[in-house]
């Protein structure tokens, strides 16, 4: 009875601690890009001026199967899923200071991508998110699964193709779930749908059948005020809308020309407007304003266009600045005011997922390069480079609490800053 008692005394603690700490996002990474989804790390503590072993030094390492998941942070644990032997998909809790496996969860699912998508392999993709007690994981075959995170146990699994009689995604559940007060909301059934987190009930769907050519979507939804109005901002293959976040009701939209519906980027809200870029089309900014002919609409206005094409990275923005990484595998720095490209850098890898703290920039590409670079608008300017990887590298970053988590092909690094004092 007495090691009952304590063990549930343990999770409670655990529990409450993930809790703050999820609140408070300085040591956490709860979900795609970070505690605000916007690719910011927390202020403290402060990155050392170079990636050497002296400052950026290897923890510990796990094998893992594919997967292109970002990993989530949360407390003393990290979170990682798995597509094993090409059938089953896993989740598992490693402990954040060794890497140890606390708990596994898995269940059948998996899928054959396009024949022209398979150099990317088919494996898990979309990043969970944890809300405090509870992981929400996405699945490729269009599930979304909810599990306790102190122990792993399944609390409820969604079937949108089931649910909405959707079509089977061709490139899987690609978009990562975004947490929302007591509701999740995902993009998933070829339409953007909000549900109850606690047994994971339709609160409502909109958008439905706009997913454009093969499937669902590959952008991610991210929550903004604009115009007065709090709104989720969805792009799908073919469009950028803002979806009223109570109701579902679409509150405006904008055609996004894209090769093949590749929006990729998850839209970036900067103000009231929203800045997006796609493979086969161009670099937008869009002002979202009250219409003034109805209190429920708003309008949409371009405000500047240009040339630049990005692929599959979302940008960061800093002073006024997006840091953008484009198809041609080239870096740029594109004013906000004026849609002027600033500087357009020599080509790296074909993807770069970036994290940024103050006017510092970390970028890990899938060679398994990892870059340091200052935020300037005059210039390209890379402070540190250092291989980190010769596995491919095509999820996302994980920063925070003075430690990163890189996500190979084949498993998962902890790097900690040597300066950082933390104790998780």
């Amino acid at each position: 009875m007495k090691l009952v008692i304590y063990g549930l005394l343990l999770v409670s603690s655990w529990m409450l601690a993930s809790r703050s700490q999820a609140d408070d996002g300085s040591r956490d990474w709860p979900q795609w890009r970070g505690p605000h989804r916007n690719g910011m790390a927390a202020a403290s503590p402060v990155w050392p001026s170079d990636l050497k072993d002296s400052s950026f030094e290897r923890q510990w390492h796990v094998d893992l199967q594919p997967s292109y998941s970002g990993p989530i942070v949360a407390g003393d644990r990290v979170f990682v899923t798995e597509t094993r032997e090409k059938k089953t998909e896993v989740v598992q809790a490693l402990s954040r200071r060794t890497g140890k496996s606390l708990w596994t969860a898995q269940w059948p699912g998996a899928l054959s991508v396009p024949f022209f998508a398979w150099e990317n392999g088919d494996w898990i993709r979309a990043t969970p998110a944890f809300d405090g007690e509870s992981l929400y994981v996405a699945g490729m075959r269009d599930v979304l699964v909810k599990l306790d995170a102190s122990t792993g146990e399944l609390r409820w699994r969604v079937d949108f193709v089931e649910r909405f009689k959707s079509p089977l995604p061709a490139f899987g559940f690609v978009s990562s779930p975004l947490i929302d007060g007591d509701s999740i909301v995902v993009q998933a059934g070829a339409a953007c749908v909000k549900l109850k987190k606690d047994d994971g009930q339709t609160v409502w769907r909109s958008l439905a059948d706009e997913g454009g050519m093969m499937g669902s979507a590959f952008s991610s939804p991210v929550k903004a005020k604009l115009a007065g109005r709090e709104q989720y901002l969805v792009q799908t293959r073919d469009k950028l809308c803002g979806v009223d976040a109570s109701t579902g009701h679409e509150l405006w939209s904008q055609k996004i020309e894209a090769f093949r519906g590749m929006n990729i980027l998850t839209p970036v809200p900067i103000g009231d407007s929203v800045f997006t870029s796609s493979y086969g089309g161009k670099s937008w900014l869009y002002a979202v304003s009250a219409d003034a002919t109805s209190s429920a609409a708003l309008t949409v206005q371009e405000q500047w266009q240009n040339k630049t094409q990005g692929y599959m990275s979302t940008p960061v923005v800093i002073d006024g600045h997006v840091y953008l990484h484009l198809r041609n595998q080239r870096l740029t720095c594109i004013e906000i005011a004026t849609g002027k490209e600033r500087w357009i850098s020599q080509p790296f890898g074909k993807y770069q997922s970036f994290v940024a703290q103050g006017d510092r920039i970390l970028a890990l590409d899938e060679r398994g390069d990892l870059l340091l670079l200052k935020a300037n608008p005059e210039k390209l300017d890379l402070i540190d480079q250092r291989h980190i990887s010769d596995q491919p590298t095509w999820a996302h970053l994980a920063v925070c609490g003075g430690e990163i988590f890189v996500r190979d092909l084949k498993g998962l690094t902890a790097y900690r800053w040597s300066q950082a004092n933390i104790s998780p």
